[in-house]
């Protein structure tokens, strides 16, 4: 049931947001503590600010009533993923090239799952991680187990 939910969802927001000059970085839903909670992530190149969480609120709550996706209680929340947003795919290794990231790898490197450092050269297939030391290190996408800006 929560997959066919995020599913439907997804696809939904995914056809809204680009003609508000929006992305979707992640959905969850969830049941947490008594209830239930679906929960969007949201970013624009500018950011995202209240206004356009509120209509996006507004759009996505017109959506659930008419399909009747969700047959309890449930809350929506919808906001900005935060300075240390989650890294999902090369497009954002490549949109936030020159940031500081940290990145958890599946398999050890040396003796090192998680690595911090500056966004370098990125592609669809992979990205440059610039250590202060003056090191790097390049990682393939299907090296990363998750990845996030980081302050």
């Amino acid at each position: 049931m929560s997959d066919y939910v995020i599913e439907k969802v997804q696809e939904f927001v995914e056809s809204l947001l680009p003609s508000m000059g929006l992305e979707l970085v992640e959905i969850q839903y969830r049941q947490e503590g008594e209830g239930w909670v679906l929960r969007l992530f949201l970013d624009g190149s500018d950011g995202i600010g209240i206004d356009q969480c509120s209509k996006v609120s507004r759009e996505v709550s017109f959506f659930l009533d008419v399909e009747d996706l969700i047959p309890h209680a449930f809350n929506l929340e919808v906001s900005s993923p935060g300075l240390e947003r989650p890294l999902r795919n090369s497009g954002d290794f490549q949109r936030f090239v020159g940031k500081k990231a940290r990145v958890k790898v599946r398999h050890p490197i040396g003796d090192r799952k998680v690595f911090v450092g500056l966004i370098g050269e990125s592609d669809e297939n992979g990205f440059e991680l610039l250590f202060e030391d003056g090191t790097s290190n390049r990682f393939l996408m299907n090296q990363i187990r998750k990845a996030r800006l980081t302050l």
